[in-house]
């Protein structure tokens, strides 16, 4: 829906401190009753790519799937979203060792108790757990990025880690690559297989 693409880019400008005109607007004619709100695009492209799976047109459902650019944003997205903004529900993923910050921004938006789901480190890792390392290897030479992998796991620094943290912190090494791999790896999952914050979060949509 190109009218909920539009009301995304200027929801994003009114949180960077431009006009929320543009957003009042397009809110008050479209059937717009729900933000997800995300750190960031990759996030934005597991969601999507999951409610894609399950045959979901969230934009169609009213629901806004908004990339904050960060998880210190959160505060001002729920300001401008929530019960002392636009009135919309706020749900969304956030990070284990920032769930106090979002509870404290939330409560401070007057959107307390609203229904955000807790991933142990972040999304990425949640779903490579869920796939498990070989798999998720495997997805990386389907992709055409073994070279690449194999490169970055002979620098010093990642001797010694942990392979899961080695398969996330290559996820983030270029540009794109985590949005390209945060469809790919949902899309690899077993039905039964899907992590509990990105399930629970589609769920309660």
């Amino acid at each position: 829906m190109a009218d909920m693409g539009a009301f995304r880019e200027a929801v994003i400008a009114w949180a960077a401190g431009g006009p929320g005109g543009p957003a009042r607007e397009l809110a008050a004619r479209l059937p717009v009753r729900t933000a997800v709100l995300l750190e960031g695009l990759s996030d934005v492209a597991a969601v999507h790519a999951l409610a894609a799976r399950r045959g979901r047109d969230l934009a169609a459902e009213g629901v806004c799937v908004l990339p904050m650019g960060g998880a210190m944003s959160v505060g001002r997205f729920a300001r401008i979203l929530g019960p002392s903004g636009l009135g919309l529900r706020l749900t969304g993923l956030c990070d284990e060792r920032e769930r106090g910050y979002y509870a404290r921004a939330l409560e401070q938006a007057g959107a307390a108790g609203q229904g955000f789901f807790v991933c142990a480190a972040d999304l990425e890792d949640e779903l490579i757990r869920a796939l498990g390392v070989a798999r998720v290897t495997e997805l990386v030479r389907t992709e055409g990025d073994l070279r690449a992998l194999q490169t970055f796991l002979r620098q010093p620094a990642q001797r010694g880690r942990p392979a899961p943290q080695q398969l996330r912190r290559f996820l983030g090494t270029k540009k794109g690559r985590k949005i390209h791999y945060g469809r790919v790896l949902v899309e690899a999952l077993d039905p039964d297989r899907i992590p509990a914050p990105l399930d629970g979060l589609l769920a309660g949509l």
